[in-house]
C-alpha cells in the first residue's frame, strides 16, 4: 500500500506537466483543428535555450546561481515568444485554411528547424543543469514508510497546477476569453460579429507558446537536461497526450492529459520501464481510433 501511495505521489508532477501542455495545445487546436507538433518543439527549444543561456551565465559570465537560472529562464521566455510568434504567423496563419497534410508538413519542416538551431548553438553538447531543489519532503507516514517528494516536484506541480486554474478562469472572464470561445465555435460566424479570428489565432499561439516555455523552464529546472530529439518526441507525445481529454476544452484536454501522466507513471513502477512510452502511445492511439468510430458511428 504504501509503495502505491508513493506512486500516486510520482504521478503529480509529470500529471501537471502533461496537463499544462495539453491545455495550452488545446487552445489553438480549439480553433485550428489541426494537429500540430510544433508546440512540443517550442516547449524543448525553450528548454535548450535555457540551458545554453544558463551554461553562458555561469561559465561566462560568471554569475552566482540564482541570477544564471533567471538569465537563462529570461532567453528562454523571450526565445519561446518567437517561436510562437514566428510560427503562428508565418505557418499557422497561411495554412490554417489549407489541408491538414499541408499544415503538418509546415509544421515538420519548422520543428526540424527549431531542433538543428538550439543544436548547432550548443555546438552539439549536452548540457546539464546541476540538482537544483532535490532534498526529499516527507508528506506524511504509512505502513512505517516516509512517503516523499522533492522540493522541486511540489514546486513545479504547484506552478503549473497554478497556471491552468488563471488561465481557465481568464478564458471565462476576459473578453479574449469570449473572442477565443467564439472563433473557435465558429470563426466565420464571430468575423461577421466583428471578431478579428486571424488576430485570435495568432495571440492564442503565442499565448500557448508563453505557456510551454514557462513550463520548459520548470521542467529542465527538475530533469537538468533535455536532448536535441526532444522536439519531435514531445512534439508527437502532446498530439497524442491532448487527444485524452477529446479537444473539448483545454481544461477537458488538461484532465485527460493528467490522467495520461498517471498511467504512464504508474506503469513505470509497475511495468517494464523500456516499454513504458510504447505503450501509452499505443494505447492512445488505440483511444483516438475507438472515439473516432463512435463519432462515424454516430
Amino acid at each position: 500500500m504504501a509503495y502505491f501511495a508513493q506512486q500516486v505521489l510520482n504521478a503529480i508532477p509529470i500529471a501537471a506537466l502533461y496537463a499544462v501542455l495539453a491545455f495550452g495545445y488545446t487552445l489553438v487546436f480549439s480553433i485550428t483543428r489541426r494537429a500540430d507538433v510544433t508546440y512540443g518543439a517550442i516547449f524543448a527549444f525553450a528548454g535548450q535555450t535555457y540551458l545554453l543561456f544558463a551554461d553562458f551565465g555561469w561559465n561566462r559570465l560568471w554569475l552566482v546561481l540564482p541570477a544564471t537560472l533567471a538569465f537563462g529562464a529570461t532567453f528562454a521566455m523571450l526565445a519561446g515568444l518567437w517561436a510562437g510568434v514566428t510560427i503562428g504567423r508565418s505557418v499557422i496563419q497561411p495554412l490554417v485554411k489549407a489541408s491538414p497534410n499541408a499544415l503538418m508538413v509546415a509544421g515538420l519542416g519548422a520543428m526540424i528547424a527549431l531542433m538543428e538551431a538550439a543544436r548547432l548553438a550548443a555546438d552539439t553538447k549536452v548540457l546539464w543543469l546541476p540538482p537544483l531543489m532535490q532534498g526529499p519532503i516527507t508528506l506524511f507516514f504509512l505502513q512505517g514508510f516516509s512517503l516523499t517528494l522533492t522540493a522541486m516536484q511540489i514546486l513545479n506541480s504547484l506552478v503549473f497546477l497554478s497556471l491552468i486554474l488563471l488561465m481557465h478562469h481568464y478564458l471565462r472572464r476576459s473578453t479574449f476569453g469570449r473572442h477565443w470561445k467564439a472563433v473557435s465555435n465558429d470563426a466565420f460566424a464571430a468575423e461577421l460579429c466583428g471578431v478579428n479570428a486571424s488576430r485570435i489565432l495568432l495571440a492564442s499561439y503565442c499565448l500557448a507558446a508563453c505557456l510551454a516555455s514557462l513550463a520548459a523552464v520548470f521542467a529542465e529546472s527538475y530533469y537538468g537536461n533535455m536532448d536535441f530529439g526532444a522536439g519531435l518526441t514531445f512534439g508527437l507525445k502532446i498530439v497524442l497526450i491532448s487527444a485524452a481529454g477529446g479537444y473539448s476544452s483545454p481544461l477537458a484536454s488538461a484532465v485527460g492529459a493528467a490522467l495520461i501522466g498517471v498511467a504512464e507513471t504508474f506503469w513505470g513502477g509497475y511495468g517494464p520501464v523500456m516499454w513504458r512510452d510504447a505503450a501509452v502511445l499505443a494505447g492512445l492511439v488505440l483511444w483516438l481510433v475507438v472515439r473516432r468510430s463512435e463519432n462515424l458511428a454516430l
